[in-house]
């Protein structure tokens, strides 16, 4: 089956889906996006990303030429044409084409983009072991919130990764645990999910909000406030949360074992929980 590709306002084949090599989405990262999957052919948490895609777009000035029942029916339809087990939905708006300028164009249309793809399950046995991840500098900007496409410092971060082996780069910046590189990072502090709390510095994953609720529909305390990189070292448990990760436990960071070295009780109690919302 063919990944579907989506380009302002109309779904077409995937080689002509092309954009003008003066988008400032190219030129200068000028734009926001948005990653959405499927259960069982159903996009999970549809509206908590649109939104988030809206807040993104209105911290940058930047038009949303959609209306929210546009939005809904075109995933819904991509999603349905593509007709993959399970999709990955991505979209893009940026502040569309023009000359050169670093200041705002004026009367230019927005560039929208929208691919969806198969997404693989994740691994698992991957699951059951659990990952290794390092620490890695934070250089990103000040405002994190915004889910921007200027990626290139958790690009950077992401590569030191793989280089080292590892799964995830968790991000640090003046001593504290901010997030990872492509996931929120959550730790286990004698039975309480500690996290770093929403703000500029973290961009506030949908799948967090959603472990957030599930641990506190399970009694289990939440604390959301940074972390130093030494009590990440000596928690309990360490997990990823995000979109394609779910609920994944981490078992070693920058190669000290974390906990028992094997996916915690509260790890896979919030997996499961997060298994049965979305099975």
């Amino acid at each position: 089956m063919p990944a579907i590709a989506f380009l302002n306002g109309r779904f077409i084949p995937w080689q002509e889906a092309t954009v003008s090599i003066e988008d400032r989405g190219f030129q200068f990262g000028d734009g926001v996006y948005e990653v959405i999957r499927t259960y069982h052919g159903r996009p999970f948490e549809l509206e908590a990303h649109l939104n988030r895609l809206d807040r993104s777009a209105r911290e940058l000035n930047l038009l949303q030429p959609y209306s929210r029942a546009q939005w809904q029916a075109w995933i819904r339809q991509g999603i349905e044409e593509a007709g993959f087990a399970e999709a990955k939905v991505y979209i893009q708006i940026t502040r569309g084409a023009a000359p050169r300028d670093h200041a705002f164009p004026v009367n230019v249309p927005p560039t929208v983009v929208m691919t969806i793809r198969e997404l693989l399950p994740f691994p698992d046995q991957t699951r059951a072991t659990g990952v290794a991840a390092k620490t890695c500098e934070d250089l990103r900007w000040a405002r994190c919130d915004i889910k921007s496409v200027n990626l290139l410092a958790n690009v950077l971060a992401r590569e030191e990764a793989r280089r080292a082996g590892v799964f995830e780069a968790i991000l640090v910046k003046d001593g504290l645990v901010t997030e990872g590189s492509v996931s929120n990072v959550m730790a286990v502090q004698a039975g309480t999910v500690v996290t770093a709390p929403e703000g500029p510095r973290i961009l506030s994953g949908v799948t967090r909000t959603v472990v957030l609720d599930l641990a506190r529909k399970e009694g289990l305390p939440v604390r959301e406030q940074f972390m130093s990189v030494e009590s990440l070292y000596a928690a309990d448990e360490v997990f990823l949360t995000g979109t394609t990760v779910e609920v994944l436990g981490v078992i070693q960071v920058d190669g000290r074992i974390i906990g028992a070295g094997s996916p915690g009780p509260i790890t896979r109690a919030l997996a499961a929980r997060m298994t049965a919302v979305t099975g």
